[in-house]
């Protein structure tokens, strides 16, 4: 495993991912993108997926197609005047199933996020609601924002990082780093465990020192606590909301990518969490 020690900066995520359904909830993945051309030059993408029924007839096709290049014009309108730093807003119609066509797109990148709504019409219902959330992140190597119904944030200034028992734990570090240090913001480094063991707890001590140290050395402003309770995800959440967080940041454990399942951890954090979620796969 690489030593967080010998990591000075990850790629700064520059290429956002954004799944449109055209929907009030969907925009909140756009809002987040928008957020970050504030601080430095991005690449949006937007992917709208046509709706794939073999009953269709190619004129019905034809018109659902007409209606998305509307649609993306009325955004492009509405959303390309506070886009900042001479970033690009795209478009792009595909047709499938919405959660491989995104992925699709996302993995056409070198280094992408993907920024999404987990709530919208029914084609993301049925993709984001439940376990089929997690269907994107299971498919995808690369980081994943999901955000349900809170308000975007105008600015980053909180980021939570939840620190469990598990080795993998730490790699979130880095990618938290260049956030906290594009958007100025202070870091919450949180021990969380559902037992009070002593070797246990000195393990998540150890973990969370190397994270402090990492912060520190690039000047950022870190607190650090432990926590012990009944539910991680609980713990997490509360907390967060506690001090007001902007974004949380979680490892994406244990992907069966044959069943397409994640560790119950971030499956619930998905379901709970009410402030933007970023999800990263081990590597």
């Amino acid at each position: 495993m690489v030593k967080l020690a010998d990591i000075t900066k990850t790629n700064v995520m520059t290429n956002f991912v954004v799944p449109i359904d055209f929907s009030v909830d969907s925009m909140k993945g756009l809002e987040w993108a928008l957020l970050f051309s504030q601080k430095q030059t991005v690449n949006i993408q937007m992917v709208y997926v046509l709706s794939n029924s073999s009953s269709f007839q190619p004129s019905v096709v034809e018109q659902e197609h007409k209606y998305a290049q509307e649609e993306f014009a009325k955004l492009i309108r509405d959303y390309g005047p506070g886009i900042g730093n001479k970033s690009k807003l795209k478009q792009i119609i595909k047709k499938g199933k919405v959660y491989r066509e995104v992925v699709n797109q996302v993995n056409s990148y070198k280094d992408a996020v993907v920024s999404a709504s987990t709530h919208g019409a029914s084609g993301f219902e049925e993709l984001f609601v439940g376990s089929n959330a997690l269907k994107i992140m299971a498919a995808t190597d690369q980081p994943v924002f999901t955000l349900r119904h809170s308000p975007v944030p105008k600015e980053i200034q909180k980021i939570v990082l939840p620190i469990k028992r598990h080795r993998d734990t730490r790699q979130k570090v880095p990618i938290a780093a260049d956030m906290a240090e594009l958007f100025g913001a202070e870091l919450h480094v949180i021990t969380i465990s559902t037992n009070k063991n002593k070797r246990d707890l000195e393990r998540l001590e150890s973990y969370s020192k190397q994270a402090e140290g990492f912060f520190k050395a690039r000047k950022l402003k870190t607190v650090t606590k432990t926590l012990v309770g009944e539910s991680l995800p609980t713990l997490t959440c509360n907390y967060a909301e506690a001090v007001n967080a902007d974004l949380m940041v979680i490892m994406s454990s244990a992907v069966d990518k044959w069943n397409v399942l994640l560790g119950s951890y971030a499956q619930q954090m998905v379901n709970k969490a009410n402030i933007p979620l970023l999800s990263i796969t081990p590597k």
